[in-house]
């Protein structure tokens, strides 16, 4: 589109909106739509752009270059739905190039006019994804308190009960005592270590390894009590 093709679409433009075309704003225009040319569909987008209220009723609708880009192609695409290209016995890649893209210029334009049916697929699937499709599938929750479940099992932690509090798959973990306005243990920002290894699917710490990993806690806390203290409290 050149500036006077743009301008044309301008003064189409300003008998929806009143617009005050200039050479400015033509030039402008032209050099955003450069790849698009002055035609029919243009025209139609810009229209088409016109038909749909605004979502806010006192707001006045106004036009710009991606507005028409947008709108053209897909009143082009919508020809296109469902085109299917019919090859003629041994064309070579380039014939096969050539005629694909007329048939598809010649229905995305409007010139020829594109099938009104989508064409149907015959036969059934290979026997190699037919065994696949076999095993795919699962049974459908008997009520919502199942499917709830069902959901929040692949929520992560929450997703699995915890081993150390007992909390219930979906419900937080809960720290060790109790008060009187929570009686069961007030929730922990984070789930306990056991229940995150129970999510990941990895197996649970035997004796031994928990033994050793509290020694490394304790002797790690003893480090740090040892050190000599630092700064305006240093002796």
């Amino acid at each position: 589109m050149n500036p006077r093709e743009a301008a044309q679409l301008l003064g189409h433009a300003a008998a929806f909106d009143n617009r005050k075309p200039s050479q400015a704003a033509a030039i402008a225009w032209a050099s955003a739509l450069h790849d698009v040319p002055l035609d029919a569909d243009a025209k139609a987008a810009v229209a088409a752009y016109y038909t749909t209220a605004p979502k806010d009723p006192d707001a006045k609708l106004w036009i710009l270059p991606h507005h028409v880009r947008t709108l053209r192609t897909k009143l082009r695409s919508g020809r296109l739905v469902n085109f299917q290209y019919e090859p003629v016995g041994d064309e070579t890649v380039g014939e096969f190039m050539a005629r694909y893209r007329g048939q598809v210029q010649a229905i995305a334009s409007g010139h020829v006019p594109g099938p009104t049916y989508r064409p149907a697929l015959t036969g059934g699937p290979h026997q190699d994804v037919a065994k696949v499709l076999a095993g795919v599938g699962r049974s459908v929750p008997d009520s919502d308190d199942e499917a709830l479940v069902d959901s929040v099992r692949r929520a992560g932690p929450l997703g699995v009960d915890c081993p150390t509090c007992h909390a219930a798959i979906g419900k937080p973990c809960k720290t060790p005592t109790g008060a009187a306005t929570q009686p069961l243990g007030k929730p922990r920002l984070q789930p306990h270590s056991v229940r995150l290894r129970a999510a990941r699917g990895q197996p649970e710490a035997t004796p031994e390894q928990r033994a050793a990993e509290e020694q490394r806690i304790r002797e790690a806390s003893r480090r740090a009590l040892a050190r000599p203290p630092v700064g305006p409290e240093a002796p």
